[in-house]
């Protein structure tokens, strides 16, 4: 099955969209490549509406609230791809992913929040493409109050 399949029916199963893909919000670009390789600029948990989540989780947000604005973030990273590149299927693998998570001191959870991207691009890619390396860490605060940014580091084919 290709990885535009796969979303097809992981977005139709959870009852998703995709959000329109990242615009700059300053001096940067969405992707930056490198040969095969495609660095994704830090991207935000957007609704398919345009509108972003915000809070802290741990505060007004608990673990499964983060969970689902990762997957969102997840989601517009997968736009964001797809813009560049007009299919999934030219995608190779996922290589590394970076999450932070705006949390209160005291949360330790952010891998538990994190997942809400990765277990997205695993169904999407597959487990042997779709997980690669990671790191998930805390934050006291992320750009405009939202809960959680990821970047993420992709090969193409």
């Amino acid at each position: 099955m290709s990885c535009e399949a796969r979303l097809a029916e992981k977005l139709s199963e959870l009852k998703l969209e995709l959000p329109p893909p990242a615009e700059p919000k300053g001096v940067y670009k969405p992707l930056a490549m490198a040969g095969k390789l495609v660095y994704t600029s830090g991207h935000l948990p957007v609704r398919p509406d345009g509108t972003l989540v915000t809070g802290r989780v741990g505060a007004e947000l608990d673990v499964q609230a983060g969970y689902r604005a990762a997957q969102l973030v997840g989601l517009g990273i997968l736009s964001t791809l797809r813009k560049r590149f007009e299919s999934l299927d030219n995608v190779v693998r996922l290589v590394k992913l970076f999450g932070a998570v705006n949390c209160t001191p005291d949360f330790i959870q952010q891998p538990a929040v994190i997942n809400g991207c990765s277990e997205l691009f695993a169904h999407v890619f597959g487990p042997e493409n779709g997980v690669a390396a990671r790191s998930a860490i805390g934050t006291s605060a992320l750009p405009l109050g939202v809960p959680v940014e990821i970047e993420a580091i992709f090969e193409v084919g």
